[in-house]
């Protein structure tokens, strides 16, 4: 019996060794119970590692479930947000002094009406015109307000005398020429005259930014098609960009580049920057110069060509185009894709075919049926004008804005009404 009594003590010891030791095995093993272990606190931990990791799924600003409470969460998304934001805008830059307020007005809704992607205008005014443009800007519908963010700055210059270059060529045109100085945050820019009327949308001139080489900064169209009846090939008194020259009132800008770049110039053989070129080079040449700002970029690129993407002339399409005999080929085969009604063919009767588009896009109601309100109108008036220089060829002034109507039409109306697969 004693022997049976140790067997049988010696067998419960051993089973209970055993239970112990595949206890302490399975908890050992077990991460959960592990944590548990060392802080007693598992599940309040556990809350918190979910809260500061990453959601399987991104999240967009506005999805449900977000989770207010979750501020870890929202500050981790927050930069990618911001940097969305920041991609999504155009920018457009135009200078205005004067009596120029209707007309830079009718620049701003063409843009609005044909763009896809939402537009930021640097609009530079003399003061008495800047509270005029706020009150106005503020008055369109809530639905065009969605698509575009304004700022109104002064007109300002960083260097020489600012009455001098205020009065250079046109009042404050000069303005344009410090866009890359004062507008340090932004990167690239379009800027335009206040006599420009977008026909196409904005987002297709602003995609040639991509067009770029690693050396081009900027992109103007050439002054004039046929080099003997050009300006610069017949009057000028001072360099000026390959044969024809370049017309600066379209001028799509790499600002980064242009900040960061030395032009090579007649005065310094090192190179200066935009900034310390300007007041020595109209120093230089004020005596030489007719068209100002223009003659001045004429004279910077003549040194710098490389620095310089010549877009075609429908991309600035101006009366000199057509009152001589129609020579913009790439209009009469696309259509007009930004009018530009210099010479102020928007208010005489010189030539109508320019007045006719601008009156109508002008007086465009911005809720109305493009097609019925604008298109149409435009189309009608257009047979009173086939017996001048300009209004002979309507095809060309009609044949793109035809095709961006249809086309803002597909991307605002049918994509949003087209049921979801």
């Amino acid at each position: 019996m004693r022997i049976h009594g140790k067997v049988a003590v010696i067998a419960v010891c051993f089973g209970v060794f055993l239970l112990l030791y595949f206890w302490g095995g399975n908890a050992a093993d077990d991460p959960c119970r592990e944590k548990l272990r060392r802080s007693g606190r598992g599940r309040g931990r556990r809350r918190r590692r979910r809260t500061e990791s990453p959601p399987r799924c991104p999240r967009r600003e506005g999805d449900a479930g977000a989770g207010a409470g979750s501020s870890h969460s929202r500050i981790a998304v927050r930069p990618v947000m911001r940097r969305a934001r920041a991609e999504e805008f155009m920018h457009l830059a135009v200078v205005a002094c004067g009596n120029r307020l209707d007309e830079t007005l009718a620049m701003v809704k063409s843009a609005l009406l044909f763009s896809l992607k939402k537009i930021k205008f640097h609009i530079f005014a003399e003061d008495p015109l800047a509270p005029q443009f706020e009150e106005r800007l503020n008055q369109w519908p809530r639905s065009v307000s969605a698509m575009f963010r304004y700022a109104v700055y002064p007109i300002t210059f960083s260097v020489g005398n600012a009455d001098e270059w205020k009065k250079l060529f046109k009042p404050c045109a000069a303005q344009r020429l410090f866009l890359p100085v004062i507008l340090k945050d932004v990167d690239s820019l379009l800027y335009v005259d206040t006599d420009v009327l977008f026909l196409r949308p904005m987002d297709d001139i602003w995609g040639l930014l991509k067009s770029f080489n690693g050396t081009q900064l900027a992109a103007m169209a050439p002054e004039h098609e046929v080099p003997k009846i050009g300006w610069y090939s017949r009057f000028a008194r001072h360099p000026f960009y390959g044969v024809t020259g370049v017309n600066s009132g379209v001028m799509l800008m790499n600002l980064t580049r242009i900040r960061s770049t030395l032009f090579k110039n007649s005065m310094i053989p090192s190179g200066l920057s935009w900034e310390d070129l300007l007041h020595p080079l109209y120093q230089k040449y004020k005596n030489h110069i007719t068209w100002g700002d223009q003659d001045l970029l004429n004279i910077i690129f003549h040194y710098n060509p490389e620095c310089l993407y010549i877009f075609p002339c429908q991309w600035n399409y101006r009366p000199d185009h057509c009152m001589y005999g129609s020579n913009c080929k790439g209009a009469e085969e696309e259509g007009v894709s930004i009018l530009h009604g210099n010479r102020g063919v928007y208010h005489d009767d010189k030539q109508p075919a320019f007045k006719v588009v601008y009156d109508a896009i002008r007086d465009f109601p911005f809720e109305d049926n493009m097609f019925q309100s604008l298109f149409y109108p435009i189309q009608t008036k257009f047979l009173d004008t086939v017996n001048t220089l300009c209004g002979r060829i309507p095809q060309v002034f009609l044949k793109q804005i035809e095709k961006t109507m249809k086309k803002v039409f597909e991307e605002r109306v049918i994509q949003h009404v087209r049921p979801h697969k």
